[in-house]
């Protein structure tokens, strides 16, 4: 949630930023509500004054001996007018909040103005385009032989795009998981295992809610509301709601695997069949609570991180700064890291940093304190460190096999038993 304060001051630079971002932003409503509110609260200020006043002098009264009942009179009618007015600002302080909430982060100053992704920035490339001696097939067709998923059996469990995974499939992607789980650790990360469920307002902590209401599966009856999480980001962010750290702990790394659940699931096409998009997926996530002023370095850190566990499985990968128009909801910086996928002939997306400076604080009421300072907002980051779906498309995909099987990189081999590939089945 941006701060009223900086709205307030510099309300046309905010709206233009935040158009490059959100075309249909109009901060006319915000101002407004905020103007009325202070409006409403200088006038319940004033007759609160007005009725002390005159509370003080019916206590002068009733030491006199005197009658104080045209004094109590008007203090019982200043409390009727402030009870009104209180009812009023309630109300209004709501629909503000709502116009705050569905604003997205302001994008960073060095960030370029664009609505188009194409305009995307590659910072880095790492490795080439693999090139095959002989006709190279997708995962789906790979799988034909492998036997690593059963997407016609998770149609049948639950529905299209709920895959299913088997045998080394299913070995193949703990294996991912567990060696990214100890690539973050070596790195300083502390693992979570958060739950899957979470409170609505969890949701709207992390900027979820209400922008992406509509693509959250929500649970419901009359005990109880819950979501499965989009990802591990609303769930690790949701760890220190309401509190105040203590600075010199900072930055908190912490590293999350989960399953993510979200109803959207792309648009039909050989680009997007099989793991390329889908309603449940595995992630490995880093979050962290930083310090205004290391938020960068830690941003960097993420970025690095990631990169670090494509080239460790020997993927070709490209680093992209994400113009504003292309950047999440509550994001005010995002690097995509992109892998190669032969069959789809393109970079993909395989991990999103962003950096959210304070924009999930505010709305999570985390700060932190230094001595004799007083509490100020923390800034948090999220990255996929990494989604394994697509991860194990590029995996598959750039390691194969002229006979169908797929090589196993070294860094992977200790997790698969030492195993060096995956042999096609009759």
């Amino acid at each position: 949630m941006l701060d009223i304060k900086l709205i307030r001051e510099k309300a046309a630079e905010v709206e233009q930023k935040l158009k490059t971002k959100s075309p249909e932003v109009n901060l006319s409503a915000v101002l407004e509500m905020d103007e009325s509110i202070r409006q409403l609260k200088t006038q319940v200020e004033s007759l609160k004054s007005e009725r002390n006043t005159f509370s003080k002098q019916i206590g002068e009264l009733k030491r006199k001996g005197e009658d104080a009942t045209e004094a109590l009179k008007k203090v019982s009618h200043f409390g009727d007018q402030i009870q009104s007015l209180d009812a009023e600002l309630e109300v209004q302080e709501k629909k503000l909040n709502h116009e705050l909430a569905i604003l997205p982060n302001l994008p960073m100053d060095d960030i370029k103005s664009s609505p188009n992704p194409e305009d995307n920035i590659c910072l880095k490339k790492h490795g080439e385009k693999t090139q095959f001696s002989f006709p190279f097939k997708n995962h789906l067709e790979l799988n034909e032989q492998l036997h690593l998923f059963d997407f016609e059996r998770g149609a049948k469990i639950t529905g299209s795009g709920w895959p299913t995974y088997r045998g080394m499939g299913a070995r193949l992607e703990w294996a991912l998981i567990n060696m990214m789980l100890d690539h973050h650790i070596q790195n300083g990360f502390t693992q979570w295992m958060p739950p899957l469920l979470v409170k609505p307002e969890m949701m709207y902590a992390s900027g979820q809610y209400p922008k992406f209401k509509d693509q959250a599966y929500e649970i419901k009856d009359k005990h109880f509301e819950f979501c499965l999480i989009p990802t591990a980001e609303v769930a690790l962010n949701g760890l220190h709601c309401d509190e105040v750290l203590n600075a010199a702990e900072l930055p908190l790394k912490y590293v999350a695997y989960t399953p993510c659940f979200r109803r959207e699931a792309g648009a039909a096409g050989k680009q997007e069949r099989g793991l390329i998009r889908t309603h449940q997926f595995n992630k490995v996530e880093m979050f962290a609570f930083t310090h205004p002023d290391k938020s960068e370095v830690v941003f960097n850190q993420f970025v690095e991180n990631a990169e670090a566990i494509l080239e460790k499985l020997e993927l070709p990968y490209k680093r992209m700064l994400l113009v504003t128009g292309d950047m999440s909801f509550s994001a005010a910086k995002t690097i995509d890291i992109e892998a190669y996928l032969p069959g789809q002939e393109k970079y993909v997306e395989v991990s999103s940093i962003s950096n959210c400076t304070d924009f999930q604080s505010r709305r999570s009421k985390i700060r932190f304190k230094e001595k004799g300072d007083k509490p100020e907002f923390v800034h948090t980051l999220n990255g996929s460190g990494l989604a394994t779906s697509r991860l194990m498309v590029a995996l598959l995909e750039n390691h194969q096999n002229s006979d169908g099987s797929i090589s196993i990189p070294k860094a992977l081999q200790p997790y698969l038993g030492g195993l060096e590939k995956l042999a096609p089945k009759e």
